[in-house]
């Protein structure tokens, strides 16, 4: 959301309250995973492109190719020809190119989507395509119809999405069988004399999936390490406080000694499954998992995390963790499939097969590579069917590519202490999302009118009514 962007006197205080907050600068790969930044210095995004910088000396000329242009720099590029299979186009941030007449598709990533400035005229030959890996509450506007259907192509965690990222938290199948970090349960269970039966790793406190809330209520049923800055009771070692260290070896093996680790996402919509999920599969811990509704289709075999939405309250769940960590051969079915290798859900194993992209993986493509070639492609498959006298082929997102459900929160009775200033983020996810559907309808009109409009026009109309 910008929030900050219109006039004062249309913003109530939910959305000066969000705007203080969405304006800190919004990070990618936020909320514990390695910024693009960092991931970029361990493998270069455009290593397999066999791309061509711009310079002074290149012969080639620009109107030769189809331009791609990033509306919302991801990239940081200036401008590379880009391959992509026998295709080439043109990447750029520069928008000076938006109105020239090879200019084909524009790429917006989803975090720093905005009201601002848009492509505006759109032609119609100008296709949009939205990246978005992350959580709604980065740009809740997004998830509904009259925004999503404004593009041609998605990249989105849905695996609805013309290229779905629901894996991307996962390197592959054998991250998942490996037994690199398994402590033997013999093992955990002596750890237990000084390790609670739970742990929990947050520093994102009281996001729209009010995660904090249940676990606050668990922690009075039974006991839970909590390691992040969200209901601290222990301390991790100085040099793993920062949160780029959470894929250290020596964060992966304090976390390893647990039995369970509580791995709830901070937003609850299908398939919005992110490392929290796949972190202790690899380092063989049992997840206690609160999230993606459809994380039944993505579990390695049927019996390998403890879904949290199975329990009535947390006081059941907690008799449950209970049984098992006193119950040795209960507490082995839950990795016995990791312990064997075997990995079941023939789902899961196809779209890590299939995915057009890699993870930390030099001899393949990152996502951000499939994305580009895939609007690359697509753009050069309309331009050869006109060059035949035929129709351009429509692509249209649909509703089902990023969709999430109005947040809800958790009626326990032990409410979180309300911060100096009497009012917390967690009380504005509702109204939040519940602004957001003004936003998107806002948007959609404006955007359907094809002409430039300012900031103050687009929340006038927000609050309109």
């Amino acid at each position: 959301m910008e929030c900050g962007y219109g006039p004062h006197s249309y913003i109530p205080l939910v959305v000066v309250e969000l705007g203080k907050f969405e304006r800190k600068k919004l990070k990618t790969f936020q909320d514990e995973h390695k910024t693009l930044e960092e991931e970029f210095k361990h493998l270069d995004p455009f290593i397999k492109k066999e791309a061509l910088s711009m310079d002074k000396k290149n012969t080639w000329e620009v109107k030769s190719y189809p331009i791609i242009l990033w509306w919302s720099p991801l990239t940081g590029e200036t401008g590379r020809l880009g391959q992509c299979g026998a295709d080439n186009c043109f990447f750029t941030i520069n928008r000076t190119y938006q109105h020239h007449p090879m200019t084909k598709a524009f790429l917006f990533y989803g975090t720093d989507f905005n009201i601002d400035s848009l492509p505006l005229p759109r032609e119609a030959y100008h296709d949009w395509a939205l990246f978005h890996e992350e959580s709604p509450k980065n740009n809740y506007k997004l998830f509904h119809k009259p925004v999503i259907t404004l593009f041609n192509y998605t990249a989105t965690f849905s695996r609805h999405s013309h290229l779905p990222l629901t894996t991307q938290y996962l390197e592959g199948v054998e991250v998942l069988k490996s037994l690199q970090y398994l402590v033997p349960l013999q093992s955990k269970n002596n750890l237990r004399k000084r390790l609670a039966p739970l742990v929990y790793v947050q520093s994102d406190c009281d996001p729209p999936s009010d995660r904090d809330s249940y676990v606050r209520e668990l922690m009075t049923y039974i006991q839970v390490d909590s390691y992040g800055e969200c209901l601290q009771n222990k301390e991790l070692p100085q040099q793993l406080k920062n949160p780029a260290s959470l894929d250290a070896e020596s964060f992966y093996k304090i976390i390893a000694q647990y039995k369970f680790i509580l791995a709830f996402e901070n937003a609850v919509c299908d398939d919005y499954i992110t490392e929290k999920f796949w972190r202790p599969l690899k380092l063989g811990v049992v997840p206690v998992y609160y999230g993606s509704p459809s994380i039944t289709d993505w579990l390695p075999s049927n019996r390998s995390a403890i879904l949290v939405s199975e329990f009535a309250h947390p006081r059941e769940l907690a008799s449950y963790i209970r049984r098992l960590d006193y119950d040795d051969r209960l507490y082995e079915a839950y990795v016995e499939w990791k312990l064997k290798g075997e990995i079941s859900n023939e789902r899961l194993l196809a779209a890590l097969r299939d995915r057009k992209w890699g993870v930390q993986d030099i001899n393949q493509d990152n996502y951000i590579d499939a994305f580009e070639c895939m609007v690359c492609s697509n753009v050069w498959d309309n331009i050869r069917l006109q060059e035949k006298g035929l129709p351009p082929k429509q692509w249209k997102a649909e509703v089902t590519h990023l969709s999430c459900p109005e947040p809800t929160m958790f009626a326990f009775s032990s409410p979180a202490p309300l911060p100096l200033g009497g009012h917390s983020l967690r009380e504005m996810w509702i109204p939040s999302f519940q602004q957001s559907k003004k936003e998107a309808q806002a948007l959609r009109w404006l955007v359907d009118r094809n002409q430039n409009f300012s900031s103050q026009e687009f929340w006038t109309l927000v609050f309109k009514n």
